[in-house]
């Protein structure tokens, strides 16, 4: 897995939750290819091994654990367990994440609380525990809080998924700032995907439209919406992800990073 710019980060401990799978997965795989030991966790054991395994094949250094996000004692396990295995912490995708599409008026309470729990809870779980780690290691660290272009703009039959992305969005600046004035040396930023080929567009079109099972056109779907004219991929996120853990983005705090190949500027 080892390139031309690898070592971007060397040493250091990485944590990625919902690593199984599409951009958690592809932020996995470019960590542990730039030197960092990834622990992966998600839900989807056998596609989390499959990840893990993948990653030691190509050279890297990873390990799957299970982990529901929405778990305050699974949280304090994970973080355990790493503390106990590594010995410190660096860098935390909070990348865990479900969509839940549909009319908000035919949205149940149950499934908006489950979103909530995974996507804006699991976030909050996930700092909440791993920044007294990370400040017990003593050389900083990156969190990085997956949001969406979705929390940057609203979009019909996406209220709650709207709602849960935008909580992200601002948590994250608060946190920054919270670690900013504590003088800790961790840097706390959202990136915000666009079109993206990932699972989640599954279960998101199924709610939109009763009946389907697949993944809609994306490529039809990038032609007509995206200024750049063509879908992302989970690296491009992953990519964006690399440059806020890594050394190279030491003054960069509190910053929303799109990548969406434009589409938030129509």
């Amino acid at each position: 897995m080892a390139g031309e710019t690898a070592g971007r980060v060397a040493g250091k401990v990485a944590l990625v939750t919902g690593g199984a799978s599409g951009i958690g997965r592809g932020c996995a795989e470019k960590l542990a290819a730039e030197g960092a030991t990834v622990v992966l966790t998600d839900i989807q054991d056998e596609l989390g091994r499959e990840a893990a395994s993948g990653i030691a094949a190509a050279g890297g250094r990873a390990e799957y654990a299970r982990h529901d996000v929405t778990d305050e004692d699974a949280w304090a396990s994970v973080v355990a367990g790493i503390k106990a295995r590594h010995g410190r912490l660096d860098i935390l995708v909070n990348n865990a994440g479900i969509g839940i599409g549909g009319s908000i008026l035919d949205m149940s309470l149950a499934d908006w609380r489950r979103q909530t729990a995974i996507n804006l809870d699991g976030v909050f779980l996930g700092v909440k525990h791993s920044i007294p780690l990370m400040r017990e290691s003593g050389g900083g660290g990156s969190i990085v809080n997956m949001s969406s272009v979705a929390g940057l703009k609203g979009s019909a039959n996406l209220a709650g998924y709207c709602a849960t992305k935008g909580g992200v969005r601002l948590f994250t600046k608060s946190v920054a700032l919270e670690c900013a004035n504590a003088r800790d040396g961790i840097r706390v930023n959202s990136v915000h995907p666009g079109l993206i080929e990932t699972p989640i567009w599954i279960t998101v079109q199924a709610a939109i439209t009763p009946g389907a099972n697949a993944m809609p056109d994306l490529d039809a779907m990038s032609a007509m919406a995206v200024p750049m004219g063509v879908k992302g991929v989970p690296e491009d996120i992953a990519n964006g992800v690399l440059w806020l853990c890594s050394d190279e983005a030491r003054y960069v705090t509190g910053m929303e990073m799109v990548i969406d190949g434009g589409l938030t500027l129509r």
